[in-house]
């Protein structure tokens, strides 16, 4: 059985496209932080760089890197190859040709697979029964002086004004089906330590929580809960009867324009292979 809670193919598609969208700019702004170009000069990451973006999903991020390294190439490893079939021509149709999209497993890397300068992943290691093994495995495949960057969640985090049944409802749900799987919702934390453990250096921690008043952000909750329902049906953590209440509860909360909904907590994390 997979551990991924999350419904993919072409509705996964659509509800990270709304997670790009939310998250563009502060993943924009720790990519600068890492040294990703365009910066200042001497950037540690040179312009040139081999990147790679595990658990990329349709690829905005493979592509927001390969637009930032234009002499640089990205390649994007995903298990869905229904998404990466859409980021492939997306990316062809938006003219980004140095970039790659191929089918892999970060628990089961292809041996003699080649290095990279920059490895990235988001919401990855939450979804794996076996984090420190995936840590150790992207730590394997940097260059001497790589750099490895991850982005994860603490899904205790989240806050809603006013308060919302529905919304504890759906922390809760998505929390017991995570945990399910032998799988941490709440990893985030966690990231500095694995990092550490999987013998990088200049280990860095940032904290970022996207939260709205409109829009997309408002909407991550109940699209999400509606992403994990054939999980949470099949476990038998909640009847189909309550969780369509939930979802239908949670749009009515997020389309009222006196409400605030916020992501999980993010944890942003990056260190460097020794040389």
């Amino acid at each position: 059985m997979s551990t991924y809670v999350i419904r993919g193919g072409i509705e996964g598609r659509e509800r990270l496209r709304i997670l790009a969208r939310v998250l563009e700019p502060t993943t924009d702004r720790l990519l600068s932080k890492v040294g990703v170009p365009p910066t200042q000069s001497g950037s540690p990451v040179r312009p040139n760089a081999r990147c790679l973006d595990w658990g990329c999903g349709g690829g905005d991020v493979t592509t927001m890197l390969a637009r930032r390294l234009p002499t640089g190439f990205m390649t994007g490893i995903d298990l869905d190859e229904v998404k990466l079939d859409m980021a492939r021509r997306e990316a062809a149709e938006a003219g980004v040709s140095n970039v790659e999209f191929r089918t892999g497993d970060v628990l089961q890397p292809d041996v003699g697979s080649a290095r990279y300068d920059l490895l990235y992943a988001r919401f990855l290691l939450t979804h794996l029964p076996e984090p420190a093994k995936a840590a150790a495995n992207m730590t394997a495949s940097l260059t001497p002086g790589g750099t490895l960057v991850l982005e994860d969640i603490d899904f205790r985090g989240h806050f809603c004004d006013p308060p919302s049944q529905a919304f504890s409802r759906y922390v809760d749900l998505y929390t017991q089906l995570v945990h399910s799987r032998g799988c941490d919702p709440n990893i985030g934390p966690r990231l500095p330590r694995i990092l550490v453990a999987a013998g990088l250096e200049d280990v860095g921690v940032h904290v970022v929580q996207p939260t709205g008043f409109v829009g997309d952000v408002k909407l991550s909750a109940p699209i999400t809960l509606e992403a994990i329902a054939d999980g949470l049906i099949g476990a038998k953590i909640v009847s189909t009867e309550e969780l369509t209440e939930v979802v239908d509860e949670l749009y009515a909360f997020a389309r009222d324009v006196g409400t605030v909904l916020s992501f999980p907590r993010i944890v942003q994390t990056w260190g460097r292979r020794p040389r």
